[in-house]
């Protein structure tokens, strides 16, 4: 009886296998019969692109990158930006002294819990640059390694508003310098004029990230989940830069437009604070935080990170304090 349950068992094994052999062979015949329909279903998609909804958006967001650029020249000739001098280090502190807070990694990645050394910095340290390669349209076949140089470099977002159907006269001269150019004589501009650049600059950031949210709900987007290289298109590319094999992922606003958050000191705790105060500042974009240094006002969604309505330093925190600044 034992073995003739045994025998009907292993007999239930074999017919299983057969049956997933038959079911692969038939799968695999049926890709190959879909796969020319497939092929031709993804190059009719090219017909419903650009979405014409999203043409204005995107003419909007290139014009707003142009005015934060602008803007954030403008104010880097009136308010310091210190970077940190450790070359894997990506800290930036905006203000005349840097923090004393112990977060450096050291030039190798080596070292923790180290003080930063300051240096002054520009407008790659406060808005990140993130470049992706331009595609001649967007259902073009995948880049090959061997195809890496044969495509131009442009900034992802305006690589993404191209796609979208954005045209502002300068695909051939996409990074030109006069986008980052500040204001001639920013030093004779009154406090309400410095205001007015602050202003429209954090409000130019604010309808740029919203921009390309929306734009990000219709075009796609990936990012490296190993080291952050940005694709725009349906499918990532297959240059290896140095990291291997990319593994893609849905990119998101924070992958193309990093905010750079950055340590801040309150207007109420006038000090420069010791590592163990760490708890009394707050957290910003970099950019926001440059434009609140020249007065303009933050959105209330920034207001809890950057603890505008948080405790303040009292005398009895003396042990807080950097010991050349204490009164």
């Amino acid at each position: 009886m034992a073995l003739r349950k045994k025998l009907c068992d292993r007999s239930n094994f074999n017919g299983k296998i057969m049956d997933c052999f038959a079911r692969y062979y038939s799968l695999k015949m049926g890709l190959r019969k879909l796969k020319p329909m497939i092929q031709k279903r993804i190059q009719n998609r090219a017909k419903d692109y650009p979405v014409p909804a999203m043409v204005l958006v995107a003419q909007e967001v290139l014009d707003s990158r142009r005015l934060i650029m602008q803007g954030v020249s403008t104010l880097l000739k009136m308010v310091q930006v210190n970077p940190s001098s450790a070359k894997f280090c990506p800290e930036v502190y905006i203000g005349e002294k840097g923090h004393l807070i112990q977060t450096c990694c050291g030039f190798k990645r080596r070292g923790k819990n180290r003080v930063h050394e300051w240096i002054i910095g520009g407008l790659k340290d406060v808005l990140v640059p993130v470049k992706a390669f331009h595609l001649k349209h967007m259902f073009q076949d995948v880049i090959k390694h061997h195809q890496r140089f044969d495509f131009e470099c442009v900034p992802a977002v305006v690589e993404l508003c191209w796609q979208a159907g954005a045209n502002d006269g300068n695909h051939l001269n996409w990074n030109s310098e006069s986008d980052c150019v500040g204001v001639d004589g920013v030093e004779s501009l009154s406090s309400d004029e410095l205001i007015l650049v602050a202003s429209g600059t954090l409000r130019a950031w604010e309808i740029l990230r919203n921009g390309v949210e929306k734009l990000l709900m219709v075009y796609p987007a990936k990012i490296c989940k190993h080291c952050s290289e940005v694709h725009v298109g349906p499918s990532g590319h297959k240059a290896r830069l140095g990291f291997g094999t990319h593994f893609w992922r849905k990119a998101n606003v924070d992958d193309l437009v990093p905010p750079k958050t950055l340590w801040r000191r309150r207007p109420q705790d006038p000090q420069v604070l010791l590592n163990e105060g760490r708890g009394y500042y707050g957290h910003a974009p970099a950019v926001v935080e440059l434009c609140t240094r020249a007065s303009a006002i933050a959105p209330p969604k920034y207001h809890g990170m950057m603890k505008l309505q948080g405790v303040s330093t009292t005398l009895g925190d003396q042990r807080l304090l950097h010991p050349n600044d204490q009164m």
